[in-house]
């Protein structure tokens, strides 16, 4: 597919061949250098080549030089992009810029993106009464929502995830083929009309409809029950962190007497962690790194005044924080009003749970309520763990927003090699050429 704009032609040319790699699949790349280009009267094409981008520019040397440094310098926000080979080439006297086919012919170097947080353009869609994607809890776009947990195979794109199944409707594909809107090629794209739906089970009843579903988990969480809720990579067994009758029954339902409990926090203020700083001191460090777009949940300090139920973090200082990372997350919080215990629902030892008759069945006697989605979970992902150590974030543990980890290595290996690592703490690393993904 090839979308242009006519431009004038640009009076003495140079032409330059460029090719990015790093974090520059499904962060929305090719638009960005699309708008961009448009934006600077720069020349040319831009088109995939099976991981890498590729850029051919024609353009006046000083106009060159401003698009070049663009292209790493405004970015997407979850770009990583990275110029791996830059030289000059001939002039093509190109008169518009393309957004080219992918070259299907090209040496693969894909990497994997990874899940990342509701971006703010989406969040004031979700939250605008005339947009029709009002209060949807799959909102998405080039810039947010699920990547690594629903991709089947590579390279990435709609017909290689679970999302495959959601035949887009007239006005999501109108947004998916145009490149001057933010959800080109937005792989997840979707909207009530086509995409994913929200399902309520307790012992009583069945709900079908996201509307009714969320409005039913929220007063279940207000009764102080315990609800199994299907997010991103996994189940969360959620309840009323202010309600200590509530963490209660589920640290005993979950056999988990001691271990501290993750909190979810309703993005509050202008920095969206007014909630957060009423009960934990928060340095700016942690600061930076709960709004990371990989949000992650932090450690931080216990305020020591802090309304906080005890049994959140019993007889300790500190406890893990984080804030809504998916729209269904923002959702909740909105209707709920207040702070949610937020804990990987699965059985003390074994990896979290995606399927939902597998967690109604395992979790019967935990959960006294399940809010399930239709959006399958290719890879489980539980929430990455964090604390600040010496000055830099250290994780805890890597998942969901963060794995994989990709790593340069400083030489080449002549053989692929994987590494399984610790007995109790397993980290499947594989490394092959100069590459190092964990």
């Amino acid at each position: 597919m090839a979308e242009s704009s006519p431009l004038s032609p640009a009076p003495s040319c140079l032409a330059q061949l460029i090719t990015l790699t790093g974090k520059v699949q499904g962060v929305g790349f090719r638009p960005f250098v699309y708008r961009l280009a448009r934006s600077m009267n720069v020349h040319g094409w831009v088109k995939n080549m099976k991981g890498n981008v590729r850029i051919h520019a024609e353009a006046p040397a000083d106009v060159l030089d401003r698009f070049v440094h663009a292209l790493i310098d405004e970015a997407p926000n979850i770009a990583r992009p990275v110029i791996s080979h830059q030289e000059a080439t001939a002039l093509k006297s190109a008169t518009d810029f393309e957004i080219l086919a992918s070259d299907e012919d090209a040496e693969a170097d894909i990497h994997i993106p990874t899940d990342f947080y509701t971006c703010p353009d989406c969040l004031r869609e979700m939250n605008d009464p005339q947009d029709r994607r009002y209060r949807y809890p799959f909102i998405n776009c080039t810039q947010c929502g699920p990547r690594y947990t629903l991709i089947r195979d590579l390279p990435y794109d709609r017909a290689s995830t679970s999302m495959a199944e959601f035949a887009l409707c007239p006005e999501c594909q109108a947004e998916y083929e145009d490149p001057l809107n933010r959800r080109f090629h937005a792989e997840p794209v979707a909207c009530p009309v086509c995409g994913p739906s929200l399902r309520y089970v307790d012992q009583n009843r069945e709900i079908e409809g996201t509307t009714e579903a969320l409005n039913q988990v929220v007063a279940a969480l207000k009764a102080g029950q315990v609800v199994a809720i299907k997010g991103v990579g996994g189940y969360h067994l959620v309840c009323d962190a202010m309600n200590e009758q509530a963490v209660t029954l589920l640290r005993k339902r979950k056999h988990r007497p001691d271990k501290p409990l993750a909190v979810m926090f309703p993005a509050t203020g202008d920095d969206e962690l007014r909630a957060i700083r009423c009960v934990a001191g928060i340095r700016d460090d942690e600061a930076n790194l709960l709004r990371d777009p990989g949000r992650p949940v932090v450690l931080v300090s216990r305020r020591e005044q802090a309304a906080l139920v005890v049994g959140i973090a019993p007889g300790l200082t500190e406890f893990g924080v984080f804030l809504p990372y998916s729209p269904l997350h923002y959702l909740l919080l909105q209707s709920f009003d207040g702070p949610l215990v937020a804990t990987s629902a699965n059985i003390s030892g074994e990896p979290v749970l995606t399927d939902a008759l597998e967690v109604e069945q395992r979790l019967g006697r935990v959960a006294d309520a399940f809010l399930h989605h239709d959006r399958e979970i290719v890879r489980p992902a539980d929430d990455s763990v964090f604390r600040i150590i010496g000055g830099m974030a250290r994780p805890l543990r890597l998942g969901r927003g963060y794995a994989p980890v990709e790593l340069a290595l400083p030489f080449k290996l002549d053989t692929p090699m994987l590494a399984a690592g610790g007995q109790m703490k397993n980290t499947v690393a594989l490394a092959w050429e100069d590459r190092l993904v964990i």
